[in-house]
This record gives C-alpha cells, structure tokens and sequence, in this order.
C-alpha cells in the first residue's frame, strides 16, 4: 500500500476549517480535476490523462479519525482511501490540516504508463492544492 502525506498549518479554527470542507464540490475541485459531480454521499471526478480519461466514483466514509474522508468505490486501484484531519495548535494561533491518501494500484493505465510513483507525485499536488484552497477560502 502506497500513502501521500501532506500537512500544512492554516491561520483559521478547525471549525472553520472543516466548515470549508463541507463544500464537498468545491474542495475536490480544488485538486485540479477535470469534473467533479456531487451526488448525495457519492463524489465523482474524471481527469484526462494523455489520450484517456481516468473516473473515480467515491464515497464519503464516516471515521472518526478525519473530518472528512473517502475511498474509492470505483476507479483504478485496488484500494484508495482519503481522510483530512484538523488540529488546533497549541498556542492556539491556527489548525494543523493533514491529508492523507493511502492507495494500491489496480492494472497498469496508459501503456503502463500510471505506475504508483506517478500517481503520488500527482496525489501530493492535488492534495496540496486542496489545502492551498482551504487556506484561501478562510483567509
């Protein structure tokens, strides 16, 4: 199993950190996908990738661990799995966000292309930009 880990310190409470999550549509869309469609707990995202188009069809999960977190239901791995956790700092001066994507790749995509060091490299953009937007929207 692979795992992308990307934490980052925002000027705002967990509270409304995770208010600005609850923008489910927003905040996925902030990873740079092509589409994302929001339907009931069911997140849906596509992106191309060269010639294809990669889909994943997600679900929101209860865990009391993340403020929010998904896995997979349908895509390409095996298994995915994200959660976003908040923690205020003990100073008390912000929240600490850590968002975590742990995943074991399916079949090869694209020619073999897609392999897992690929998929983390983009993971952990996609990611930081999810926190870039979070620290922008509660600015």
């Amino acid at each position: 199993m692979e795992s992308v880990t990307v934490t980052r310190e925002i000027a705002a409470s967990p509270e409304a950190i995770e208010a600005a999550m609850d923008d489910w549509a927003g905040f996925v869309r902030a990873a740079g996908f092509d589409g994302v469609d929001v339907q009931g707990n069911t997140i849906r995202v596509w992106n191309a990738v060269g010639p294809a188009e990669i889909e994943l069809e997600l679900e929101v999960v209860a865990d009391e661990d993340a403020a929010l977190a998904y896995e997979q239901r349908e895509g390409i791995f095996e298994e995915m799995w994200t959660g976003y956790s908040t923690r205020a700092r003990e100073d008390a001066d912000g929240t600490v966000v850590e968002a975590v994507t742990t995943f074991e790749m399916g079949v090869p995509l694209v020619g073999g292309v897609l392999d897992s060091t690929v998929i983390s490299r983009q993971r952990r953009r996609e990611l930081e930009d999810q926190l870039e937007w979070l620290a922008s929207t509660v600015a």
